[in-house]
């Protein structure tokens, strides 16, 4: 079984775990446009590329599937996820299997305000979210809504460009100086963090792993703490039954008052999937028996709680060409 892993980074962890349950039973490939991303050496074979935005980066890829005979292939970052969805058939024909959600979900994911819409429609507690700063001061003068809020890209993600706001002033100058911001409301309540694994076979969420987020740093976690809830479950699994998402999803949500508010959807592993995996929660295990033809059986909640994860920092050294 030989794994593909995308614009690795450093996201060294994930590599690891894929080794540590392929288990010599094959290899895990990865890829990134640097050559000093570190996680490309913690793969079995490692391959910089160039960037995705390039022209021929698709083909590229296709090249080191077929190469390296890779049954499975998967990206750590956002933008990339629907252009592997969008390439699904090119995947197919050279025997590869495009780990995640189709283009459609991956389009919506990337998309907040296509997301704010949704869950709007689909009766999810939600951000109230505006595009229109004009609806924003309506409801500002009615009471619906009162600064701060955040400011950022309706499209992007790992936090990039997010401005805590709290008055016109700033909020208009922000606006006049960009003209792909959002305007969302701040939450006030505890951040969760969930991971997801929709069987790709069933179509089912098999697995969920929860955790209160005690520290962000960069838009990840960077502390956390496990817990369970059965009304947040079950509220998970109405959401992948009704969005169709596939595979890996790593899902924020806000706790406000018992209340659960779905904040983003991210159709990939997570800065803090981790957490999961050393609390025995083996999404890698999940993915492998899929790419096999094994539908995976349903097994949410099968960890301990009040067990903490904290990151902490480490270096790779590698000497120059």
């Amino acid at each position: 079984m030989n794994i593909l892993i995308l614009s690795c980074g450093t996201r060294n962890k994930i590599v690891q775990y894929f080794k540590e349950n392929i288990n010599g039973n094959g290899k895990v490939v990865a890829t990134d446009c640097s050559e000093i991303a570190p996680a490309l050496y913690d793969a079995d074979k490692y391959y910089t590329v160039p960037r995705m935005t390039e022209p021929g980066y698709i083909d590229v890829i296709l090249d080191i599937c077929k190469k390296e005979k890779i049954d499975g292939v998967l990206s750590l970052i956002d933008p990339e996820l629907s252009l592997l969805a969008l390439n699904n058939e090119k995947f197919k024909a050279v025997g590869t299997t495009v780990i995640g959600s189709d283009y459609e979900r991956c389009e919506l994911a990337l998309d907040k305000m296509k997301m704010y819409k949704w869950l709007k429609e689909h009766h999810y507690n939600y951000a109230k979210s505006y595009i229109d700063k004009n609806e924003f001061y309506k409801d500002i003068e009615i009471g619906n809504i009162s600064f701060p809020v955040f400011v950022k890209p309706y499209k992007g993600s790992a936090s990039i460009a997010i401005s805590k706001v709290y008055n016109k002033e700033t909020l208009e100058l922000l606006l006049k100086n960009n003209d792909d911001l959002m305007i969302q409301e701040y939450l006030k309540g505890q951040e969760i963090g969930a991971d997801v694994y929709i069987d790709m076979i069933s179509n089912d969420a098999v697995s969920i792993f929860t955790k209160k987020k005690i520290v962000m740093r960069a838009g990840e976690t960077d502390k956390s703490v496990s817990f369970k809830n059965d009304k947040l479950f079950n509220l998970i699994k109405r959401f992948v039954k009704e969005s169709g998402f596939n595979g890996q999803i790593d899902i924020d949500i806000f706790d406000i008052n018992g209340e659960y508010y779905i904040s983003e959807v991210n159709p990939r592993f997570g800065g803090g999937y981790p957490h999961a995996y050393e609390c025995g929660v083996n999404h890698m295990k999940l993915i492998l028996n899929n790419l096999q033809g094994e539908q995976n059986k349903v097994n949410i909640g099968n960890y301990d709680e009040k067990i903490y994860m904290m990151k902490y920092n480490e270096i790779a050294i590698k000497k120059g060409k």
